[in-house]
């Protein structure tokens, strides 16, 4: 356990054949920054259904953390997307880096339907927007890992007066140029993308020290 009071925040391993993930290259590049009172701390998930959860339960206990922003790559977005809502819902469109690819399974089968996110969101899009970074809400985590992790986070440890979930991420312009998607994937940089994380996690350390 850690002693110094810190924000955990969590990135995924590359899939998919890709040899990066946004969501891990942006955790590292913050990794150890102060928020206020808060030190950054930032740990790899992988992504594979049977493991992801596990590695956030011992992440959490290892850290104690004040709160917890979960990240993952969202192909196809142009946008930083905090997301609202988790469902328990497996539905794999690839298999996972263990060769898993659930289908219509439930992540806690004896969860509620969904969890909504215990991020200030509309604060969140905001800030993003007058450091002129393209975000908004988004209404749907999938149903693959990301989705996963964002479920078992709000059900484990998420409650009323903790703050946590998840954001989506772009593609970094390196990986859309090896995808071959009509139109061309969208992707953002990652020094953009490093700058938007961190304004996030300056709204969720305000956001705490508003809450007392």
């Amino acid at each position: 356990m850690t002693s110094t009071p810190c924000i955990l925040l969590t990135g995924f391993e590359p899939f998919g054949g890709e040899p990066v993930n946004p969501s891990w290259e942006v955790a590292q590049a913050l990794a150890g920054e102060m928020m206020g009172s808060l030190r950054v701390e930032s740990v790899q998930l992988p992504c594979v259904f049977a493991q992801a959860p596990q590695a956030l339960q011992t992440a959490l206990a290892q850290y104690s953390p004040r709160a917890v922003l979960c990240l993952g790559q969202a192909e196809g977005r142009s946008e930083v997307t905090p997301e609202r809502v988790a469902i328990n819902m497996l539905q794999a469109r690839i298999p996972d880096n263990a060769g898993a690819q659930p289908q219509e399974e439930p992540v806690i089968p004896t969860g509620p339907t969904a969890y909504f996110s215990g991020l200030p969101l509309a604060r969140m899009v905001s800030q993003l927007h007058h450091c002129n970074i393209p975000a908004s809400i988004s209404n749907s985590a999938g149903t693959f890992v990301c989705n996963q992790v964002f479920y078992w986070l709000q059900h484990t440890w998420g409650r009323s007066d903790r703050l946590s979930g998840f954001v989506h991420l772009p593609c970094l312009p390196e990986q859309a140029t090896r995808m071959a998607m009509t139109p061309a994937c969208p992707s953002m940089p990652l020094e953009v993308q490093v700058r938007a994380v961190r304004e996030l996690l300056r709204v969720m350390v305000e956001s705490l020290q508003l809450s007392g």
